[in-house]
């Protein structure tokens, strides 16, 4: 089995544009969720969530593109080209050839949906795009990024809601691990916030309308946001033959199913995940320092998942920091999990734990060192990222200070 490092990672969500604006704004605590700005919002309950604001497409892509391009795949391609320029690879011949992509997304190009639904049945058009559907595929994003950097091994589309970064990160750790590839971009993207990504949302009463308060006694729900990540997977001694710069060691992945309840969350599933995940990394409990949470903000997650840790940590569980970065970002859906990875890394670099903020009033259900609103400076050589998804599907990776 081969070694799997993180040689490259790139982001675009309501924390900033990039990596360093992102890590910047997470030590500081900093909240990107704030009023929502897009047609009808007025017609919705929910006007909160994590938008990137301010930006303009036109200054990253031509017309021609953007008439293939739904945001998600933006962001998506915004966050590869990050990545690659940090990792200083270039794809051809070979290379290429064992090279590929897997990214998650949960609705993948909604807004293209949302809009064409609009023309169709609100304005009684009856001719749409000729490219509505490459445009809103899920696996729109994914093939445009094999395309602009030439990977031509194997690329596709993993989708199971709230866990499909996660997953698709997995699988991409294993492709590597196996042999199968040499190097895979991955990670996730999801643009929901459009007027019907909202609705549908708020049918589910699960949202907040005033913040996202994860752990917090007084938590009422999540909040949406908007992004992606991601991330270079590379093969150790490929890696370290070129003298790529290391960020740090993917050490294992684990994912199971609840097979109970389509939205009630499990203990047993998430703690399984945990345990797995250690287990595949060969990783004693006592080496977790951080564990990023799924922490979504709404009652049943947060104490849920604490006693999910409790159970797969044992004692280590009293001794372990474990804080939700949606907060700041708000939950991301089919995103999420590669956002949040970058507050792993961190941790694991720069030893700055990133804080769960808004924590207003301590919760006996969840009580973990929830690292309550303010980063801490701790030094970590071993960090876990959790995903639980709508459908009971669970994927945790663990991951090693280089």
């Amino acid at each position: 089995m081969k070694r799997v490092v993180i040689t490259g990672a790139g982001t675009i969500n309501a924390l900033g544009r990039n990596v360093d604006q992102t890590l910047a704004a997470m030590r500081e605590g900093r909240c990107g969720i704030s009023e929502l700005e897009f047609r009808d919002v007025e017609r919705l309950s929910i006007r909160i969530g994590g938008q990137v604001k301010g930006y303009n497409p036109e200054t990253a892509f031509n017309r021609q593109q953007l008439a293939l391009y739904d945001r998600f795949t933006q962001f998506a391609l915004l966050s590869a080209r990050e990545a690659v320029a940090q990792s200083g690879l270039t794809f051809h011949g070979e290379l290429a050839d064992c090279s590929g992509v897997v990214l998650g997304t949960s609705g993948g190009g909604l807004t293209t949906q949302d809009d064409n639904y609009r023309s169709v049945y609100e304005e009684g058009k009856n001719r749409v795009h000729p490219f509505v559907v490459p445009k809103l595929m899920n696996n729109a994003a994914a093939s445009h990024v094999s395309m602009e950097m030439n990977l031509r091994g194997p690329t596709f589309t993993v989708a199971t809601a709230c866990a499909s970064s996660n997953h698709a990160m997995g699988m991409a750790f294993q492709m590597v691990r196996s042999g199968m590839c040499s190097v895979m971009l991955t990670g996730g993207s999801e643009s929901m916030l459009c007027f019907g990504g909202v609705k549908a949302w708020e049918g589910l009463r699960v949202m907040s309308k005033d913040g996202c308060r994860p752990f917090s006694a007084n938590r009422n729900g999540m909040v949406q946001g908007e992004g992606a990540g991601v991330f270079v997977f590379e093969e150790y001694e490929h890696a370290k033959a070129r003298g790529a710069e290391i960020l740090c060691e993917v050490a294992g992945f684990a994912m199971t199913s609840d097979a109970s309840d389509i939205v009630m969350p499990s203990k047993q599933g998430a703690a399984r995940a945990i345990s797995g995940a250690l287990r595949d990394a060969g990783m004693a409990r006592e080496e977790v320092g951080y564990i990023n949470a799924h922490g979504t903000g709404t009652a049943a997650n947060d104490k849920t998942e604490c006693a999910a840790v409790a159970d797969a940590l044992g004692p280590q569980s009293d001794r372990v920091m474990i804080s939700s970065t949606k907060a700041m970002h708000g939950h991301c859906i089919g995103g999420t999990g590669a956002v949040e990875l970058l507050a792993c890394i961190m941790a694991l670099r720069e030893g700055v734990i990133a804080p769960t903020i808004n924590h207003e009033e301590p919760d006996a259900e969840c009580a973990l060192d929830v690292v309550p609103n303010e980063a801490r400076e701790a030094e970590v050589s071993a960090v876990l990222s959790n995903a639980f998804a709508f459908g009971g599907l669970n994927a945790v990776l663990a991951l090693r200070r280089a």
